[in-house]
């Protein structure tokens, strides 16, 4: 059976709209009745490193494909545990390679969640949306992708929270995938060089600071860049302050 909107528009199904959805939340929930949260740590990657390593040697090819699907997975089911993932990436394939497969590997499975989110949603919360609601999804779309690659760049806002807000917005697939593949390289790049490291680090019986983002050697040229995407913004504000009539 099919929706019908107030304008005679056939809808699809709402179950064929929340299916997608669905299987993403199953997901999500499988993956922590079978356990298998205790991989993401960095007591299993210290366990099965020399496992790990041995299959990076036999075939490398596999194991950064494996590795691109698994980061997918990780991202498209919102499990926590990206910046472990990224850090095993530069420990495996080093800081160049490793950073680069983590961002494929976020960027698709941030781009799956995207896709659910706007199939089974979109058009139920833009039918309840009130007008404040619509105005900010109006200026969000106009100035889209550097909101996002601010929201990229900047760690504060949860990485599924960032993958779920513009598919409300009615963020184009484009801009989101752009924004989303630019934004997480710098902390990609930062976790990555930290797993390159990560051999001496579990060799003097330790564990990487996670933190290590939030250092202000790190943390402000990457606030640097935030304000240079959102420079555009400020010159479309000051353009139209010019040009409107007094």
């Amino acid at each position: 059976m099919r929706e019908v909107n107030g304008n005679g528009d056939t809808k699809q199904p709402v179950l064929r709209r929340l299916l997608p959805v669905l299987i993403l939340a199953l997901g999500f929930a499988a993956f922590f009745l079978l356990d298998l949260d205790r991989y993401l740590s960095f007591e299993a990657l210290a366990e099965h490193r020399d496992w790990l390593t041995g299959q990076v040697e036999e075939n490398a090819f596999l194991a950064s494909a494996g590795y691109i699907l698994a980061y997918a997975l990780v991202a498209a089911l919102s499990i926590p545990g990206g910046a472990i993932l990224t850090i095993l990436g530069g420990f495996l394939f080093g800081t160049w390679l490793g950073a680069a497969y983590a961002v494929i590997g976020a960027t698709l499975g941030s781009v799956a969640v995207f896709l659910a989110a706007r199939t089974a949603l979109h058009d139920i919360l833009l039918e309840k949306a009130g007008s404040a609601v619509k105005r900010m999804r109006a200026g969000f779309q106009e100035n889209a992708l550097s909101y996002l690659l601010v929201l990229r760049l900047i760690p504060v806002c949860p990485f599924w929270l960032v993958n779920l807000v513009p598919a409300f917005l009615g963020v184009p697939l484009g801009t989101y995938t752009l924004g989303t593949l630019v934004g997480i390289v710098p902390g990609s790049l930062v976790y990555a060089s930290l797993g390159n490291g990560l051999g001496a680090v579990f060799a003097a019986g330790q564990t990487p600071d996670i933190g290590i983002i939030f250092d202000p050697v790190i943390l402000g040229p990457i606030l640097g860049l935030a304000v240079l995407a959102m420079l555009p913004v400020a010159y479309k504000k000051y353009r139209g302050r010019r040009t409107s009539p007094r």
